[in-house]
């Protein structure tokens, strides 16, 4: 039996994870609460005024916060609970076994750009709530906002903090946590790797981009699974949002703009996608026991024989 453990049942440790995720989650709010002043403030009850740059700029260090303190903490929290030695390494923090995974990671979204425009057209089809059209509405122009340049160097900065910190921390919390224990729930890497893309997703709140980033959390999940190494799907995801966000920031106009996709071309994408997912599990050289421990239910341990 792995003695990596403290905790054994994958129930056990998504109880974990949600305690740590609620928890840092409700310590964020109550700083930023106070941080405005308390809740009954004018900062507090009125919407940003995204036209006024000091207001664009506190929203940028707030979303850097939110990245490394939910997500970072997350992660980092349910490490320490877990695994009794080295917690950041069995998140996932060390080298892929061939240096190629680190290319396929970045190639495989590469060639899914036309699969998620396509996914998106899809998405926008579907009748939501007016409630959550109306919040998207407002998530798309702070991101505008965000991503808008009005200085030289504010490319820099927000290709660390749009591109660079989401896929650090974004990794750790729902591919180097959640992935871990959906796999050992379901006992199936895929259906794991489904399942914490679909929650991922979801926990964006963006659910008119729903399916074209469940698709990403998809592929990263493979990445991983299929490298061992987190930081495969860490420099995937940093290319992605970095060629967003250089994108957004100089042709400001694509993020109203909604290119129609071929059909074709999202299978050719989707096509291309499935022959490199293919390629890294012929070079894989992690298994089940090997990425996520012998793990047996606590039953089995109790009548393992001494």
């Amino acid at each position: 039996m792995s003695n990596r453990f403290k905790i054994h049942s994958p129930w056990s440790q998504l109880a974990l994870f949600l305690f740590a995720l609620g928890s840092v989650f409700v310590l964020f709010t109550l700083v930023y609460i106070f941080a405005s002043g308390g809740p009954t403030s004018e900062t507090a009850r009125k919407l940003p005024d995204f036209s006024d740059p000091q207001v664009v700029a506190r929203q940028k260090w707030i979303q850097a916060a939110w990245s490394v303190f939910i997500f970072g903490g997350t992660g980092l929290l349910y490490a320490l609970g877990t695994f009794r030695r080295r917690p950041i390494e069995e998140l996932g923090f060390r080298p892929a076994p061939k240096p190629i995974f680190y290319v396929l990671g970045v190639l495989i979204l590469l060639v899914a750009f036309p699969a998620e425009g396509w996914l998106g057209t899809l998405n926008k089809h579907l009748q939501l709530p007016q409630s959550l059209v109306d919040s998207q509405k407002e998530t798309d122009r702070e991101v505008a906002a965000i991503l808008k340049l009005n200085y030289p160097f504010d490319i820099f900065l927000n290709l660390f903090i749009v591109a660079l910190l989401p896929a650090i921390f974004e990794e750790v919390c729902f591919r180097g946590a959640l992935q871990r224990i959906m796999i050992h729930i379901t006992k199936s890497p895929w259906a794991g790797i489904i399942i914490s893309a679909l929650l991922f997703s979801a926990f964006h709140m963006q659910f008119q981009g729903l399916f074209p980033r469940w698709l990403l959390g998809i592929l990263l999940g493979a990445a991983y699974w299929y490298s061992g190494s987190l930081w495969t799907p860490i420099l995937g995801h940093f290319i992605f949002n970095g060629i967003q966000v250089y994108a957004a920031g100089y042709y400001p106009s694509m993020l109203t703009d909604e290119p129609s996709v071929p059909f074709y071309w999202g299978l050719i994408s989707l096509a291309a996608v499935a022959a490199i997912v293919y390629l890294m599990s012929r070079l894989s050289t992690t298994s089940y026991a090997q990425e996520y421990g012998d793990y047996r239910e606590p039953d089995d341990l109790l009548s393992e024989p001494s």
